[in-house]
């Protein structure tokens, strides 16, 4: 018997097959392209623009700060381990009371801006947010419309164990979590005194640096309310990482 040829032994493929072996093709060379694309991007990226790599004070705000900085805000000991790396201090100070537990709060110390009066109480992520803010928001504008940096920065307290606005009823303040700063005023190195009842109108430098630091602290802050919110916050700028999100 005649031998059939091995061509006409197999079977022609199915335009389905062919189809699948096609869209397998597509994807390797995505796959391919894609790993070729992250090796670039991974060697010659800032690591502020990655998201895998670690979030650091030092470093620039990149594409990828905010993500990296809510998931550590997020994370208590992530938190003190960024602290650390930037070389701030603190010291931990829970308050176990039965009212206005604050389980997560500590004090700072070194390595930020210094607070008057010195080391309040607060949470982590309300001392992560006072630390990027014052390194990437306060001394560049401080830089740029007062030509000098600013040393301390004044507030009206952190901790009070209350409701908002000391109403009798309604839900707690963060201040009662020790998860809100209220600051006043900021001195620079010149000795001037920049204070928000005085100069948040003020349309010259000091009126300029304190709406920049209210504009700069949205980033790190859930809520950061200042004149233009109310009136209770005339005189000082509110600053808290609450659930509720408003920059005004």
């Amino acid at each position: 018997m005649a031998q059939v040829p091995i061509r006409m032994r197999l079977k022609a493929a199915s335009p389905q097959t062919l189809a699948l072996a096609g869209l397998g093709a597509l994807l390797l060379d995505l796959a391919i392209a894609a790993l070729l694309v992250g090796t670039a991007v991974a060697r010659w990226a800032p690591p502020e623009d990655l998201p895998w790599t670690p979030l650091r004070l030092a470093e620039p705000v990149g594409m990828a700060t905010r993500a990296k900085f809510e998931r550590a805000a997020a994370d208590p000991a992530a938190c003190r381990a960024i602290l650390r790396e930037g070389e701030v201090t603190f010291a931990e100070a829970p308050r176990p009371t039965r009212t206005c537990p604050t389980p997560d709060s500590l004090r700072l110390g070194r390595g930020v801006l210094a607070l008057s009066p010195a080391a309040p109480l607060m949470t982590c992520r309300e001392a992560l947010a006072y630390a990027f803010w014052t390194r990437h928001a306060v001394q560049p504008a401080a830089r740029a419309e007062l030509r000098q940096p600013i040393v301390r920065v004044e507030h009206y307290g952190t901790y009070a164990c209350r409701n908002i606005y000391g109403q009798a009823e309604g839900r707690r303040s963060e201040h009662a979590h020790a998860n809100a700063l209220d600051v006043a005023a900021f001195r620079t190195a010149g000795g001037a005194r920049i204070a928000v009842v005085s100069h948040f109108r003020d349309e010259g430098p000091q009126g300029r640096f304190l709406r920049r630091v209210r504009d700069g602290a949205c980033p790190w802050f859930r809520a950061v309310l200042s004149p233009d919110y109310n009136a209770a916050h005339r005189d000082h700028l509110h600053l808290d990482r609450g659930p509720y999100r408003v920059c005004r």
